[in-house]
C-alpha cells in the first residue's frame, strides 16, 4: 500500500516539534520482505531516527498506537537502543 508524502510529512513535522530534531533514511534502499500465506510481500521502509536523554516509553506507546492506526497498519515498529558516546 502506497501512501501520501503528506502522511510522512505529518511524521516528520510531528517528531521535529516534540525533540527538535530528526535524521530520516527516505532513500536508502531498504526493503522488507515476508511471507504472507504463499507469496512473499515487499514493502518499502522510511526509517525516522530520534536521540533523547531520557527515554519516554508511554508516549512512545501511545504514538505508535496513533501510527498504526494512520497508515492501517496492524503493527509497527518502535524500537529502542541505548548508546554510549566513544
Amino acid at each position: 500500500m502506497r501512501f501520501e508524502q503528506e502522511l510522512y510529512s505529518e511524521v516528520r513535522n510531528e517528531l521535529m516539534d516534540r525533540f527538535g530534531g530528526i535524521t530520516a533514511y527516505t532513500r536508502a534502499p531498504v526493503h522488507g520482505l515476508w511471507h504472507d500465506s504463499e507469496q512473499v510481500v515487499r514493502d518499502d521502509l522510511i526509517i525516522y531516527e530520534i536521540m533523547v536523554k531520557e527515554l519516554d516509553k508511554k508516549w512512545w506507546c501511545e504514538y505508535r498506537n496513533v501510527l498504526e492506526n494512520r497508515f492501517q497498519q496492524d503493527t509497527l515498529v518502535m524500537r529502542g537502543h541505548k548508546i554510549q558516546f566513544l
